[in-house]
């Protein structure tokens, strides 16, 4: 759990009574690939750490799946509004690869919440980064060139774009996967 515990010193001090409870709050898992972690027609109940591997969020429209955004390593992931509002979101999760993560259920970070001011201040200072991100995918896809949006999706995934189905890839970034192929061979 080095991994876990260091991501949360980027941010705060992690004291031995917090480690001792995210310890025992904490579950395990690894999930295979293609493998659901989270489906729109339940609410979300857990936020998933990534220790090792790469999963996608995305929603259907129209039958089709449209990726929304990828985590890896060192990420939280979860359906947000449903994890936080406990509502029925639009959102499923799955494993692109073989992905091991921790597992948090919200009444123990709930419970964290109010035990541990710290959290709450890791919380806020992690969301920042998430919250720059947002809008900056905002800002690519409404005022950038299909060449442009590729070229940040290049850079915002700067360790893992390699990793990604193009399928996936240009769904993500609203384009057909011809004129995905057509932006990388220019390249």
């Amino acid at each position: 759990m080095t991994e876990f515990f260091n991501h949360f010193g980027q941010y705060i001090k992690v004291s031995a009574q917090l480690k001792e409870e995210l310890t025992k709050r904490i579950t395990f898992k690894t999930f295979a690939k293609g493998e659901m972690l989270h489906s729109a027609d339940r609410i979300c109940t857990k936020s998933y750490f990534i220790q090792k591997g790469l999963l996608r969020i995305y929603f259907l429209k129209d039958g089709r799946e449209v990726s929304e955004y990828f985590s890896c390593e060192g990420d939280w992931t979860n359906s947000p509004r449903s994890f936080i509002q406990h509502k029925l979101d639009l959102y499923y999760i799955d494993a692109i690869e073989q992905t091991d993560v921790y597992i948090l259920e919200v009444h123990d970070l709930m419970f964290l919440f109010n035990n541990f001011p710290e959290m709450e201040r890791y919380a806020r200072l992690s969301m920042g980064s998430t919250f720059g991100y947002l809008i900056e995918r905002i800002t690519s896809m409404r005022f950038t060139t299909a060449k442009e949006k590729y070229e940040h999706f290049c850079e915002v995934y700067k360790g893992i774009y390699h990793r990604i189905p193009l399928g996936m890839v240009a769904s993500y970034l609203g384009i057909t996967q011809e004129t995905l192929s057509r932006i990388r061979a220019e390249k």
